[in-house]
């Protein structure tokens, strides 16, 4: 790697050399834009576990612009949404998702798909027994209760929205917002 000419290195290859080349110096700021785009997954979870460990051991501030939130949950504390120059949202991404979500997902495994499940909440897929059922936050106690006491559930997970649909629901208040402002 060390001999072949930068221009003939990979996009990943180029990738992991420019997180070397920018932590040589043990810099205190670090400004990291995409860093794990062009790598597989194996080496992008180990860029983010390698930057994590810096910035524990160092004491570092990283920054990182990215559209690719499976970097933002791994490294990031603090999130910042900016659009178009405007501040969106500033804390921690507990309080993004708590802030912009109006629900959660609720994934049963049974053993078939019931016709009458939308009582429970909406029908988001059910495939082979894989129940994903949209419910809002509020009512997601109540139905879970009643699904365990309902229907013969193998296993059952509740999860908040991913990431991605959280920060499409920034953008979509912010338009709507401005929408809203330039009405007559």
């Amino acid at each position: 790697l060390l001999k072949k000419p930068v221009r003939n290195l990979s996009l990943g290859e180029r990738m992991k050399c420019e997180v070397a080349a920018a932590l040589l110096h043990r810099p205190q700021v670090v400004f990291l834009d995409e860093p794990t785009i062009g790598l597989d997954v194996t080496m992008q979870r180990r860029i983010r576990a390698f930057l994590a460990q810096y910035n524990q051991r160092f004491g570092a501030t990283l920054l990182l612009t990215s559209h690719y939130m499976n970097d933002v949950e791994a490294l990031c504390r603090r999130v910042i949404v900016i659009h178009e120059g405007k501040l969106l949202f500033d804390g921690d991404l507990a309080s993004l998702v708590r802030r912009f979500t109006s629900h959660k997902t609720i994934i049963v495994q049974l053993e078939t798909c019931p016709d009458d499940l939308q009582v429970y909440g909406e029908v988001v897929s059910c495939e082979d027994g894989l129940v994903t059922l949209r419910v809002a936050k509020g009512e997601t106690p109540r139905v879970t209760a009643r699904l365990l006491a309902d229907l013969p559930v193998i296993d059952l997970t509740v999860e908040d929205p991913p990431i991605e649909e959280v920060i499409e629901r920034v953008f979509a208040q912010n338009a709507a917002e401005a929408r809203a402002g330039e009405a007559p």
